[in-house]
């Protein structure tokens, strides 16, 4: 994926086919501006489409990830009715939803209102000990938006969903840990580290395989077991077509690693 000048974004794209995406407004925590938006559902749509692209690491600049959408905003873009800005902010998460290589949020600091449903947009949530997340839209007089909706309950819970959304508390990462927010909570001097890793390992994978995975994993928590087998049995007789499948069978009988080319 070539990187191209942004105003809001930097993007770093690694040799092994790791991208990382960090959003660029330490001044204001990295709050989303009607710029931001539009960047972050370019740069989705565009990974979208790039097959070198094997995994996708999302943070912040400075000393937060997202502090939510910007609502003292000075950007200069067109001027919308709400319901047309909302519409840029679902076709912004929708994009983020629909990339089919692995997305880890790596929190760094607050996430909160849209920037904590970013996070729970990716697939994996790594946080360091000073993450700090936040439904904040209640103190804000606005309800839930960019997908909490319906990411939320489906991760936690209808409860304690409804409890951190009505009261907006602000959360410590240890407890997003302990109410299944967050898949890891590491120190902060090792959050860099531990990303990398986990990006790697991603990268070094089989992309058709763990596309597929994560494709059926997200439509078949709401569907019915009958359907979740049938998901299942096409993928894996799509699998057994690829060249990755017969590689790692070869390498698994020669005792190496596989080496996997995503075709």
């Amino acid at each position: 994926m070539e990187s191209a000048e942004l105003e809001t974004l930097i993007i770093d794209a690694a040799d092994n086919g790791v991208i990382t995406i960090t959003m660029n407004r330490p001044h204001r925590l990295n709050a989303a501006s009607p710029t931001m938006f539009t960047e972050l559902r370019e740069t989705w749509n565009a990974i979208g489409g790039d097959p070198t692209v094997r995994c996708v690491v999302m943070t912040g600049a400075g000393d937060a990830f997202c502090s939510g959408a910007d609502l003292a905003s000075d950007d200069d873009g067109p001027k919308r009715h709400p319901l047309q800005g909302l519409n840029v902010i679902h076709q912004t998460v929708s994009a983020l939803y629909s990339i089919m290589v692995p997305v880890i949020a790596k929190v760094n600091g607050v996430a909160a209102g849209a920037g904590m449903n970013l996070a729970l947009a990716c697939d994996l949530i790594v946080a360091s000990d000073q993450g700090r997340f936040s439904e904040i839209f209640a103190r804000r007089g606005l309800s839930v938006d960019f997908g909490g909706t319906w990411i939320l309950p489906r991760l936690i819970g209808l409860h304690r969903a409804k409890e951190l959304a009505f009261f907006a508390d602000v959360i410590d990462a240890k407890q997003a840990e302990d109410f299944g927010i967050v898949n890891k909570v590491v120190p902060h001097g090792e959050l860099d580290a531990f990303v990398n890793d986990w990006a790697d390992r991603l990268a070094a994978g089989p992309p058709i395989a763990v596309a597929m995975t994560k494709r059926l994993l997200t439509l078949n928590a709401s569907a019915d077991f009958a359907t979740a087998l049938e998901g299942e049995g096409m993928a894996q007789s799509l699998n057994f077509t690829t060249e990755d499948t017969k590689e790692a069978v070869k390498a698994f009988l020669e005792k190496r690693p596989p080496t996997f080319t995503g075709r």
